[in-house]
């Protein structure tokens, strides 16, 4: 229903004019950028699932850009579905003025957003830190389609489960093993509810294994392909579903459900895009310090996700700097850290001098995360937007049901 509603406001709705401004902005060197900003408010729309993600947003980068140039930060916390659907809205409406300034953003979301004309840009080249610190190619394709400044990358992430040792001392590393330990163990797995990014990828990562690797569906969508290879998904989902936590009724709304489930101890698993995720939840007190992390021998799905300004936002200059802050090597540095977020560097470490990137490789990861090399052996991209969409589609009409 939410895609229907997005896909009729798309075509029924042409791009949104743009500000009288906006032509100045454009004009505006950097400096000029930031003067224009100082005074401004930027509300920042995120997912607002993870507590440790919240305080770092709400106590460090909003007092920097308080602190540094007179910003005023709000952060919203919204899930993408809800925001996008926002967006359109206002398009539809014609809404010059609209009630979002920054969003967190990235795969079939950003294609959405892009392709219907909601965002300003292009940007990314504009931002001194883009320019100074992040690799162009790494950040020019986001699930196959291409960014083209449109949106700015904030961190990087790759999928990982998370299992407490002390319980689990050999967790399933396979998709095949994983259906067998769920069979054995019953009631002690499940996944959030797809289209949650989590749960999504998840699934993604399952259609890898089961199907044969990624690398055929790195292409445009092919419905005859699709068709032919997605019934092995589902009937390992619909095998496994009896078994789940619930019985398979119901499941987790988002990965901070299922992480809730898992620190009271009612899965044996949880599951996250962020590799040093489990150690935050330890140095917050939330998972025991016995709890580790895998990936799968069959992949680990890796991308980067992004910022990104919508066409509207009556506060551009303001939600620039917001971006270029959060590329900053110092904002960089603290989001890396566990104790904060834990968060992967979008920005090329080769890029900086020796004593900023000697920093970073200090920080202290944790025993809960896997070193980068783990991490990068099974690395696996993932595959175009339009492949992910059939496939959450998929999962409602022939598992959810």
């Amino acid at each position: 229903m939410i895609r229907l509603l997005c896909l009729l406001l798309i075509v029924l709705c042409g791009p949104v004019v743009s500000r009288a401004e906006q032509p100045a902005l454009e004009a505006m060197d950097w400096p000029a950028v930031e003067a224009a900003a100082r005074g401004g408010t930027v509300r920042f729309f995120m997912f607002g699932g993870w507590a440790h993600t919240n305080k770092w947003v709400d106590e460090y980068v909003a007092a920097e850009l308080k602190t540094r140039y007179g910003i005023a930060l709000q952060r919203v916390p919204m899930d993408a579905a809800a925001f996008m659907n926002k967006l359109l809205a206002e398009h539809a409406a014609g809404k010059q003025d609209g009630s979002i300034d920054l969003l967190w953003i990235n795969g079939e979301n950003f294609k959405n957003a892009k392709e219907a004309g909601l965002l300003y840009g292009p940007v990314a080249q504009r931002l001194p830190n883009f320019q100074q610190y992040v690799d162009p190619e790494a950040a020019a394709m986001d699930f196959g389609t291409p960014t083209e400044g449109y949106e700015v990358p904030y961190g990087r992430a790759q999928f990982v489960f998370e299992y407490d040792s002390a319980r689990t001392p050999e967790p399933p590393r396979t998709f095949a093993a994983l259906a067998r330990w769920v069979q054995e163990n019953p009631g002690q797995f499940t996944y959030p509810q797809p289209p949650d990014f989590t749960g999504s990828a998840f699934i993604r990562q399952a259609f890898y294994a089961l199907t044969g690797g990624h690398e055929q569906y790195l292409r445009p969508f092919d419905r005859e392909l699709f068709d032919s290879k997605a019934p092995a998904l589902w009937t390992y989902l619909q095998d496994m579903k009896p078994s789940l936590w619930q019985g398979g009724k119901t499941y987790p709304k988002d990965s901070a459900g299922l992480d809730t489930l898992f620190a009271r101890g009612e899965v044996a698993f949880s599951m996250s895009y962020h590799p040093s995720h489990a150690q935050s939840q330890i140095l917050a007190g939330t998972y025991p310090p016995t709890v580790r992390t895998f990936i799968m021998d069959d992949g680990s799905l890796f991308n980067t996700h992004f910022t990104a300004i919508p066409a509207n936002s009556p506060n551009k200059a303001a939600a620039m700097v917001a971006a270029n802050f959060l590329l900053s090597p110092e904002a960089q540095l603290s989001k890396f850290d566990p104790a904060n977020w834990g968060d992967s560097p979008a920005i090329d470490l080769a890029r900086l001098d020796e004593a900023t990137r000697a920093r970073f490789l200090a920080v202290d990861l944790g025993p809960a995360t896997l070193p980068p090399d783990a991490l990068a052996a099974n690395g696996v991209p993932e595959i175009p937007a339009a492949w992910l969409e059939a496939l959450e589609k998929g999962w409602s009409n022939n598992v959810l049901r």
